[in-house]
């Protein structure tokens, strides 16, 4: 039996390259999504595909779901637990950026609202449902060699990089910091791993308005790795995670940011 992955926001950008990594190392997948869209479909072929090429079989499939409402996480665990009877990895991923960057002292409060809905509460409150469902597996599934549960939350650099035009996006960010603590702390001792993972740069739709800003930063010299991130950089950091690697770590922030994270002269 393969393991399994549940991945909210996974139709595109770092959730589809997250997903697609994970495809490839033998894992079934929950594709989860928030709108109607043929990319949730277009993603989970591909993954079935790439799993494919390199050995492995795998499924993966769709279920649409707005993890900021209550209903919908609870429909989300429902499709997972009736499909697969497991859950081996979560991957929170869903994540939005203000409609309008506006600066701090004139943001409202409904793009707060909106982004502490879907970037921080839905995360918080689907990690505890799945969490439960992980214990229970822990009794039925010690950990070890069948069985090594582990959640995995995108943040960003944003969760401790000052951005005055969109203070709702990095309290958000920042948030999930914590979250990654908190559950860390009281997993470990049901043997279940929880770890952060900080992208930096990354070439998706979500940073396409901003392209030439940082095209241009990281020309002269924003990052030490020179160049744009990538989904399949943030991918490959949480498969490294799903294989068990980082097996004496949790509650670990790990940055793929090209090394924007260091101070340096």
């Amino acid at each position: 039996m393969n393991p399994v992955a549940l991945i909210t926001g996974a139709s595109r950008g770092i959730g589809r390259g997250i997903a697609i990594e994970l495809a490839k190392i033998g894992y079934d997948l929950v594709i989860n999504y928030a709108r109607a869209s043929e990319a949730a479909e277009k993603t989970a072929a591909d993954c079935i595909a790439e799993a494919k090429a390199s050995g492995k079989t795998v499924r993966a499939l769709t279920c649409r779901a707005d993890i900021s409402l209550s209903e919908d996480r609870q429909r989300l665990v429902d499709f997972a637990r009736r499909e697969f009877l497991r859950i081996d990895l979560l991957v929170n991923n869903a994540g939005v950026a203000p409609t309008v960057r506006a600066d701090i002292l004139e943001a409202d409060e409904q793009s707060f609202d909106r982004l502490m809905a879907i970037n921080v509460k839905g995360p918080y409150f689907l990690t505890q449902q799945i969490a439960r469902w992980m214990i229970e597996l822990t009794q039925r599934l010690p950990p070890g060699p069948e069985y090594r549960p582990k959640i995995v939350t995108v943040s960003s650099i944003s969760a401790y990089t000052a951005s005055t035009n969109r203070g709702d996006y990095c309290v958000s960010k920042a948030a999930l910091s914590m979250l990654t603590s908190l559950f860390a702390i009281r997993l470990a001792p049901h043997g279940i791993n929880v770890y952060e993972i900080r992208p930096g740069i990354i070439a998706t739709d979500m940073t396409s308005g901003v392209k030439e800003k940082y095209d241009k930063l990281i020309a002269e010299g924003l990052t030490p790795i020179n160049r744009w991130g990538t989904p399949q950089d943030v991918g490959r950091a949480v498969a490294a995670i799903a294989q068990n690697l980082l097996p004496f770590s949790t509650g670990e922030a790990i940055n793929v940011d090209g090394g924007f994270h260091l101070r340096w002269l």
